[in-house]
């Protein structure tokens, strides 16, 4: 089975959350870097993903939540790495022209380039943080693919994920198992 580097937000997912129910599946599934709780500094982020993504010559299936999205994008606007693949789940929106970033966030301007690799995007129509427009022009941008998942909110604990067959079958289509 293809590794999956799992690349958390800003905050330590709870037991219920399906991040954290998909790292207890088995061995496939790996933090990188293990949820560090808030603040969310990217340049930390991305090195510890660096580290786990060059740590074995495998390719890997990065699967991000959050804030962990922008980890993915500056990761491959930095580095290169045996990546083949990548689900994005509701990236909160930045952009160049923001004054406050979400609180406990510290990241520069999010790159807009696509990313190396196939990547599908998760947006939802009622996210908190990012408009159904927005997850649009990040997946333009990224060259991402859409996967419209309607009124889920932003995909945590809080909105009832819980258990996520729909995203573990996402993750199948990007490693081929």
């Amino acid at each position: 089975m293809t590794r999956c580097l799992l690349v958390p937000g800003r905050g330590i997912p709870l037991p219920q959350h399906w991040m954290r129910q998909w790292a207890d599946t088995g061995p496939a599934f790996r933090w990188a870097p293990e949820p560090p709780g808030p603040p969310y500094v990217a340049d930390d982020a991305v090195a510890a993903l660096h580290a786990a993504v060059t740590d074995d010559d495998e390719p890997a299936v990065l699967v991000a939540h959050s804030a962990g999205c922008l980890t993915v994008a500056l990761w491959a606007a930095r580095h290169t790495g045996p990546v083949s693949g990548a689900l994005l789940v509701t990236p909160p929106y930045l952009d160049d022209h923001r004054v406050e970033e979400p609180k406990g966030v510290v990241v520069g301007a999010v790159p807009r380039s696509p990313l190396p690799f196939r990547t599908i995007l998760v947006a939802t129509t009622n996210d908190p943080y990012t408009t159904y427009e927005q997850f649009q022009d990040y997946a333009r941008d990224w060259g991402a693919e859409l996967h419209d998942a309607g009124a889920a909110g932003h995909f945590d604990s809080a909105t009832g994920y819980g258990p996520w067959p729909d995203g573990e079958r996402l993750v199948r289509s990007l490693t081929g198992d």
